[in-house]
């Protein structure tokens, strides 16, 4: 093998080392597990699970009931196992799991909990976080000033920040006009982000959606960057726990097929946010067919009603206009013990993908790391 001359800086987060200056992006339900995120953290990125329903996936694993913090705990732990560095994605959104969950990850040692689905403005509050960097996704300045304002008053600082544009998968940080702006690009959101980010000591910026190629990496640190932040090209890779139809579909996946599903346009997800699908998605399908039926037997995005328990989702009782986040994903994940169909969330660049490969093979490729040839 032979290394290329562009070669990646490090990249150091509350003073751990990161040799490459990628994290994998914390995919949820059930994509990024221990598997996917040690074997990263081998590779020199760091690793990232994600907690969304993560107390399912480990109590059918182990055969026992375990809750938000114990799998959070045990996930945590596997993926560190094998050196390297690994953390947790932890969506605001979950509510009623949230504080549980950080609460674990901090007492099994993860090195990273990212933050986002909302703004995560108690996260330094639950716990001290110790040698865990606290790191929260923002999808504009505005959202990165709130945050630093509120966590100074706690009496912390982000150690580093994601900024996340309208080009990833999963939950947006933007209302569907907004998705397309020129001014809500990548590009253009960075330089006030970083500008922030140094005024305020120097915060690492890492950038999230869109990127797919070692030149990309490159591309935005010239423009400022410390890191990035990938999640569509760690989906279909070997070591992900998405089921081999989930990997299948984004293969053979073409630009058309991938949307934004926002209300009232579309069936959407009940956090009110536009959401990447691909439209091919069993769930989506019945939705917009008003086939599906509500059904709400997990419960993972309730919020309180007036009374004070956990019963609100907008998905609940309405299967046409919403479809349901919790199943659709544990679905894709390989866990459907209601017969739920699936539903498949891709970012932007999921047509590009054209085969599955293993983690070392994908990160030597982002490395720039090319076979000789003789």
């Amino acid at each position: 093998m032979s290394q290329n001359a562009s070669k990646l800086p490090k990249l150091v987060i509350k003073g751990k080392t990161l040799s490459t200056p990628i994290i994998q992006g914390g995919m949820g339900v059930g994509v990024s597990l221990h598997p996917l995120a040690s074997a990263v953290a081998r590779e020199g990125g760091m690793g990232i699970i994600s907690s969304a329903c993560i107390d399912k996936l480990v109590s059918v694993r182990k055969g026992k009931t375990v809750d938000a913090y114990e799998s959070a705990y045990d996930e945590v732990s596997l993926a560190k196992e094998n050196g390297g560095l690994a953390g947790i994605n932890i969506m605001v959104a979950l509510v009623r799991d949230y504080a549980a969950s950080v609460k674990g990850a901090l007492d099994a040692g993860a090195d990273a909990i990212i933050s986002g689905a909302g703004l995560p403005l108690s996260l330094p509050a639950i716990q001290p976080a110790k040698d865990t960097a606290l790191i929260p996704i923002v999808s504009s300045p505005r959202a990165f000033d709130i945050i630093l304002k509120k966590w100074a008053r706690l009496g912390y600082r982000p150690d580093a920040v994601v900024l996340e544009g309208p080009l990833a998968g999963g939950h947006l940080g933007f209302s569907m006009d907004q998705v397309e702006l020129e001014s809500n690009t990548l590009e253009n959101l960075l330089p006030p982000v970083k500008d922030m980010a140094i005024k305020n000591g120097d915060i690492p910026v890492i950038v999230a959606g869109g990127i797919y190629t070692h030149e990309d990496i490159l591309r935005f640190i010239a423009m400022g960057a410390d890191g990035v932040q990938m999640g569509t090209r760690f989906l279909a890779t070997d070591e992900s726990s998405a089921t081999q139809a989930y990997k299948q579909a984004v293969v053979d996946a073409k630009d058309e097929d991938i949307l934004v599903a926002s209300r009232p346009m579309s069936p959407a997800s009940p956090c009110g946010l536009p959401f990447r699908i691909l439209k091919q998605s069993a769930m989506y399908q019945s939705c917009l067919r008003g086939t599906r039926h509500p059904n709400c037997s997990k419960g993972y995005l309730l919020l309180k009603d007036a009374q004070g328990n956990y019963t609100v989702c907008a998905a609940r009782n309405n299967a046409t206009d919403f479809f349901c986040i919790c199943n659709g994903l544990l679905s894709s994940a390989g866990f459907n013990s209601n017969d739920e169909e699936p539903l498949y969330t891709v970012g932007t660049n999921a047509s590009r993908v054209d085969r599955i490969m293993p983690v070392k093979e994908l990160m030597d490729e982002l490395k720039g790391i090319t076979a000789s040839s003789n």
